[in-house]
């Protein structure tokens, strides 16, 4: 009777109920356009059909409401969008979305599987490089108009579709792999970002798309320094964050999962712990973290984090530091020998012969930078070191090198000849040459 009682008043009060069907895939999303206005002074209503589930039931809120997965919000143009994350089996049936006083609509979901739109991607890119990422889709949609949104703080904005062109993006499509390939030249920090690309399908009444995620990641030029040093990270932002609490993570850094080295700072403020400073300059959009008397401990990746209803952590760093204590060996030639470096990711190693250390890293990769069948690396992931072995060793081997990742030990390498051997070949050819010896001769004397 109440479920009943709920339809009947919304269908009163919300005009004639329109209905709408729209598809989506396993693992992938949707975006639905409901043609309809937002009305910020109206209560929103997402509910589940047949029983009517309440998904969201928000009294006033001016542009974006969520709940797990679901959430609604205002475009640029003021209407009203549904936004479903990961689709799966028991996402689809019917839902019933409605502004009180306003309009409703009857929305069925159905849910199909395609391996097109199971993965989420993860890219990184350095500042001023060209960002290159695909998006599958499944074959039905072959001949409809591709697209691409980026999440913002509280919207979700088209950055390119046949009817708006971005500078600095390009979309080429490969039909026969149901695919298209997504450029972006001369990336900035603002490119950092959740993207969300797909097909668009245009409805008489209201347009829909499905779409997979792309998660793009900015990295900085790498931040080096000794230990016991001091080291400044800065974090640039868009302007519009100013006012935005923001914090400086190492490791993984999000919302679910953090590890903040300190309190967060807001405008204008500087906050100060033990060994480490936030200072936030909002005239120019820059907050910057500074680490003091630095350790092996304070080495790895860090991510600048914007706190909004959903954190903006795609603005990452590495801190390289470089140990004091070196590592002086000496071997003679034909010798063999293995010398233990540590690392901190088991994906990134260094073993590189330069005389200064940022000769081995391009922006915060850590460049392998010898060639020869004679070096090899073994790992021992769980000490959280790796084993350089080096056989037949060679005078030209003599010289500096560097090894670690982001913790960096220098290596000074001495190759000596084994004089023991010269000498029995010097006397050698002096008996064959002088005393009229024959090898045989030579060598059990």
């Amino acid at each position: 009777m109440k479920i009943l009682l709920i339809f009947f008043t919304f269908s009163l009060i919300s005009g004639a109920v329109r209905c709408v069907s729209v598809t989506g895939y396993s693992g992938g999303s949707l975006l639905v356009d409901s043609g309809k206005l937002w009305f910020s002074e109206n209560t929103k209503s997402f509910n589940k059909l047949p029983e009517w589930r309440s998904i969201l039931n928000d009294m006033k809120h001016d542009k974006w409401i969520n709940n797990g997965k679901f959430t609604l919000f205002r475009n640029k143009e003021g209407n009203l969008m549904i936004y479903i994350r990961d689709l799966n089996e028991h996402d689809a049936g019917g839902y019933w979305i409605g502004v009180l006083y306003k309009w409703g609509i009857d929305m069925t979901l159905n849910v199909g599987e395609d391996s097109c739109c199971n993965v989420s991607k993860r890219v990184m890119v350095n500042i001023g490089e060209t960002a290159n990422f695909s998006c599958e889709y499944s074959h039905n949609h072959i001949n409809d108009p591709k697209i691409i949104f980026k999440e913002g703080e509280d919207s979700i904005e088209t950055i390119y579709s046949s009817l708006k062109k971005t500078e600095r993006f390009n979309i080429s499509e490969d039909k026969l792999k149901n695919t298209f390939n997504v450029r972006i030249t001369a990336v900035t920090p603002d490119d950092g970002g959740v993207y969300l690309c797909g097909v668009w399908i245009n409805r008489h009444s209201y347009s829909y798309s499905i779409i997979n995620t792309v998660h793009l990641y900015i990295g900085m030029s790498p931040v080096m320094r000794r230990e016991g040093e001091s080291a400044e990270i800065f974090c640039p932002y868009d302007s519009t964050y100013k006012s935005k609490s923001k914090s400086l993570c190492k490791g993984k850094c999000s919302t679910r999962d953090r590890n903040p080295l300190n309190e967060t700072v807001r405008e204008e403020k500087e906050t100060k712990t033990d060994r480490l400073t936030l200072n936030d300059d909002v005239t120019a959009s820059v907050f910057t973290g500074t680490i003091t008397g630095l350790t092996a401990e304070d080495a790895g990746k860090y991510w600048c984090a914007v706190t909004l209803e959903r954190d903006v952590n795609y603005l990452y760093t590495h801190l390289i530091v470089i140990m004091n204590e070196e590592l002086n060996l000496t071997k003679y030639e034909g010798d063999d020998m293995s010398i233990q470096c540590k690392h901190h990711d088991e994906h990134q190693k260094c073993f590189c012969k330069a005389h200064e250390p940022s000769m081995c890293v391009k922006d915060g990769v850590s460049l392998e930078t010898i060639r020869d069948d004679r070096f090899s690396f073994s790992d021992e992931a769980s000490s959280g070191v790796f084993t350089v072995n080096i056989t037949d060793l060679r005078e030209e081997d003599s010289g500096i090198y560097w090894c670690g990742s982001h913790i960096t030990t220098k290596v000074n390498l001495t190759v000596k000849q084994d004089f023991s051997l010269i000498n029995i070949i010097c006397l050698c050819l002096t008996l064959l040459l002088i005393g009229g010896f024959t090898v045989t001769e030579c060598l059990l004397r």
